[in-house]
């Protein structure tokens, strides 16, 4: 097994629960008071990079960088994410600069993504 088809079932799996999340967040967004606006930051998060990670799967094998960007897109949706339903549920954050380590994580995803246009798989 090669070490991109390793990162495939972890894209599918972190697709399809960060879609599953990006709703969930969206309908308690729209119907939580108080800081609900955080569970719509945390729901436009997973639902623009739920797609993003279930291309990457399929574009593995042709985007060099394509595992990279997926681990970064993935770990940071995922960090931005909790950070913000963790601070509207118990009222504190999952550590300090959860949030804008995962920001950081997710825009360097898109930087390898943008990447792949350079260090491309040779047919």
């Amino acid at each position: 097994m090669r070490l991109n088809d390793r990162f495939v079932p972890l894209f599918y799996l972190l697709s399809g629960l960060f879609g599953f999340a990006g709703v969930a967040l969206a309908a308690a967004a729209a119907h939580g008071g108080g800081d609900a606006h955080l569970l719509a930051s945390a729901s436009a998060m997973c639902l623009a990079h739920a797609p993003a990670l279930l291309a990457l799967a399929f574009g593995i094998d042709k985007i060099k960088t394509a595992w990279l960007a997926g681990l970064l897109i993935g770990i940071g949706t995922l960090l931005f994410s909790a950070d913000l339903v963790s601070l509207r549920f118990a009222g504190s954050g999952l550590f300090p600069m959860a949030a804008p380590t995962g920001g950081f994580a997710m825009m360097f995803g898109w930087l390898a993504v943008a990447a792949g246009a350079v260090f491309r798989v040779r047919p």
